[in-house]
């Protein structure tokens, strides 16, 4: 079917006039009545949830689903975002509306590697590890576009290719220098897994990558995408993108010449309004009109692919507007987000009784902020829970009184803008001391890490952080709440999506717990963690350093000193970690290198039913990398229940990438890890535990 698709569109593609066709090159594509091609809007976003048009299920955000280590959560939340994201096509075409964000060609995921804290956008991937990132990124694309190729139920798009990451400031102009082993074996992996499993859309990126600007790139869009990797779906660029060629790249000297470079080079469609000038660029002799007739033919293959050219009716036409933002995803949502919690500390204090409590202060700027809920790229939920609701609807359901003060402003020195600076604390005080325990929600919002422009407040006010350390306040208000709290329990939960330096609550605080953007329920799923509903069983997708010293320059791209895979300081909380309320012992490691798998019996030796994470990590002899992430398998047991896990090892498990982009096997001894947690000294140090190890010899 697949060739009939492609023969039917360059037939349509062909009926049109050159400006006929250069008109269908932008996101805001018109109609061409005479062929029966409705407008259409090619940009829409569903990062965690089909967002910015209206009633739509707040997922956790992406890196919150990354926390979650499993596939499965990420497959359903993809599912669901789809259904949702047809249901409201299907409703709304019918009513005329093809505005923006009311399309089916979702600009999602952004499979970029989150490799430094400070970058604001961070917490729309799926963390720090290209193996991670790669096996949700191909698992969200197949959850969002179904089974079927001919037949997607909504487009998904590969975002920002390649070498992008911040800074936001500088995005516009910023060349990305990175070198071959760093570029194939970090940046371009997971971007290679999305094609290879049919990804239809990718998205260039705003900056240059080694001279070439990312939506312009020889290099990575024809020899990389389509040459070597054989990609066959469209290229869009990044919004406004192909005007940063001449105005800031200054690699050309006219919109002009910057359209030609854009379209000769391999991108389809330009979210932007210049692509019409490609028109312009014909018949100057600047571009090849069958170059025009190529993109145009790729996004006419998209729109039949999707049903909604061609004249055939798509199998997802009658998915019925009450999908949206109804009680089964809201199930969903709950169980991802309660998966996405990681425990980072705790000292028996959790989870907390109720029958043992009678009044519990709940203090913050986090403790009841919506928009620490929602992250970035987000729609409107029906329901909001927040952590104040969540707490108070359990606890007063016990009998039990719960006190909150908000202690402090995100960012700012005073919440009152006439009153003097601290003017919350006092009251932080007050609650803690009449209190049995206190729970103190700090961290950061989407309006101070997030995307330049949308990200608008704080002492940075431009997407990225300059520092990684608790803004305004809120150190001041922990440290006055443990002193007033004067040994009774403190609990502190940190939202935010980048890592933040949590140094104080890992040292005084009685547990420790890291909920990035949990979506729309998040307040409900984190008391099911904290009253012990559910057991915590979140890993950390991301390093937590201790302080900015620790880092290299934000705009260095190389990845010496960066993530888990190559800093060798000691972090504060390790990439991989986090606990649960139960223990499990793992033994029994059998490895078959030649089919890529290991097996391992994992027992849970706690008094709770609770889900863990098996992790595998292969420290291979000769390359750079301490040692990599390359298998991930959970397991939920009972107490006293064993189970036999087997789990599949990824491509780079005993292999890397050469200087030409090919995967090639690492002869030699090496050493695969199984455990809970990475196996690094501090890992081992927080859990008491250290991975299982066996040694594989790769002789071929």
């Amino acid at each position: 079917m697949a060739d009939t698709i492609k023969e039917k569109a360059r037939a349509l593609v062909a009926s049109m006039t050159l400006e006929e066709k250069v008109s269908q090159m932008v996101h805001k594509s018109p109609a061409i009545p005479r062929l029966g091609i409705p407008a259409y809007n090619w940009w829409n976003e569903a990062l965690h949830g089909v967002a910015r048009a209206g009633t739509a299920t707040v997922f956790p955000q992406s890196i919150a689903l990354a926390a979650t280590f499993n596939p499965l959560v990420v497959r359903s939340v993809a599912e669901t975002i789809a259904t949702e994201g047809r249901a409201k096509y299907n409703a709304q075409s019918k009513e005329g509306d093809r505005d923006i964000y009311k399309g089916l060609t979702f600009w999602s995921p952004n499979i970029n590697i989150f490799r430094d804290p400070r970058w604001g956008r961070g917490h729309e991937t799926f963390g720090e590890d290209p193996f991670l990132t790669g096996l949700l990124g191909m698992t969200y694309i197949r959850g969002l576009q179904g089974k079927d190729k001919d037949s997607l139920k909504v487009a998904a798009c590969a975002k920002h290719f390649a070498v992008h990451s911040g800074p936001e400031n500088g995005r516009h102009s910023f060349n990305a220098e990175v070198d071959s082993y760093d570029l194939w074996n970090t940046y371009l992996s997971a971007f290679e897994d999305a094609v290879k499993i049919g990804v239809e859309a990718v998205m260039g990126a705003y900056n240059r990558t080694l001279g070439e600007p990312c939506c312009g790139s020889e290099f990575l869009l024809k020899k990389v995408l389509r040459e070597k990797w054989g990609f066959d779906g469209h290229v869009v660029s990044d919004c406004w993108a192909i005007k940063d060629f001449h105005e800031n790249h200054h690699v050309t000297s006219s919109a002009v010449e910057s359209v030609a470079l854009a379209v000769k080079n391999g991108c389809d469609v330009n979210c932007g309004v210049l692509f019409p000038l490609a028109y312009d660029a014909v018949k100057e002799g600047l571009l090849d009109e069958a170059r025009v007739d190529e993109a145009v033919t790729r996004l006419v293959v998209t729109r039949m692919r999707l049903g909604i050219l061609g004249g055939g009716n798509s199998k997802w036409d009658d998915v019925p507007y009450t999908e949206v933002d109804c009680e089964q995803h809201s199930l969903f949502n709950l169980n991802a987000a309660a998966q996405s919690f990681v425990l980072l500390k705790n000292n028996g204090v959790l989870p907390l009784n109720m029958e043992k409590i009678k009044t519990l202060g709940v203090i913050g700027p986090n403790a009841d902020n919506r928009s620490a809920l929602e992250a970035n790229y987000s729609g409107r939920a029906s329901r909001y829970c927040t952590p104040l609701d969540g707490i108070r609807f359990f606890a007063e359901g016990k009998g039990g009184r719960i006190l909150y003060a908000e202690g402090c402003h995100l960012y700012k020195d005073r919440i009152s803008a006439l009153a003097e600076a601290d003017d919350r604390i006092s009251e932080a005080r007050i609650v803690a001391k009449n209190s049995d325990v206190s729970i103190v929600f700090l961290g950061l919002d989407p309006s101070i890490e997030g995307e330049e422009g949308d990200a608008y407040a704080g002492p940075d006010a431009g997407g990225d952080k300059s520092h990684i350390e608790l803004p305004g306040r809120q150190a001041e208000l922990l440290k006055n709440v443990l002193e007033a709290a004067d040994g009774k329990p403190v609990i502190v939960v940190s939202i935010s999506g980048g890592a933040v330096a949590l140094n104080l609550p890992a040292e005084k605080a009685d547990a420790l717990i890291q909920a990035f953007y949990p979506g729309s329920l998040g307040g409900e799923a984190l008391s099911g963690v904290i009253f012990g509903r559910i057991s915590p069983s979140g890993k950390l997708p991301v390093t937590f350093y201790k302080s900015d010293a620790d880092l290299p320059p934000f705009t260095d791209y190389n990845m010496k000193g960066r993530t888990y895979r190559y800093f060798n300081g000691e972090p504060l909380y390790p990439f991989g970690y986090g606990l649960t309320y139960s223990t499990f012992e793992i033994s029994n490691l059998k490895v078959n290198a030649d089919v890529d798998e290991c097996s391992v019996t994992v027992k849970n030796t706690g008094s709770m039913r609770a889900r863990e994470v098996v992790q595998i990590y292969t420290a291979l002899e000769g390359c750079k990398e301490r040692f990599t992430l390359c298998g991930v398998e959970d397991v939920k047991l009972d107490p006293g229940e064993e189970a036999e896990i087997k789990v599949n090892l990824g491509k780079t498990a005993f292999a890397r990438y050469n200087e030409d982009g090919d995967l090639f096997t690492v002869v030699g001894e090496h050493i695969i890890y199984a455990g809970f947690s990475q196996p690094d000294e501090k890992s081992v140090l927080l859990r008491g535990q250290k991975p299982v190890s066996a040694k594989v010899v790769i002789k071929k």
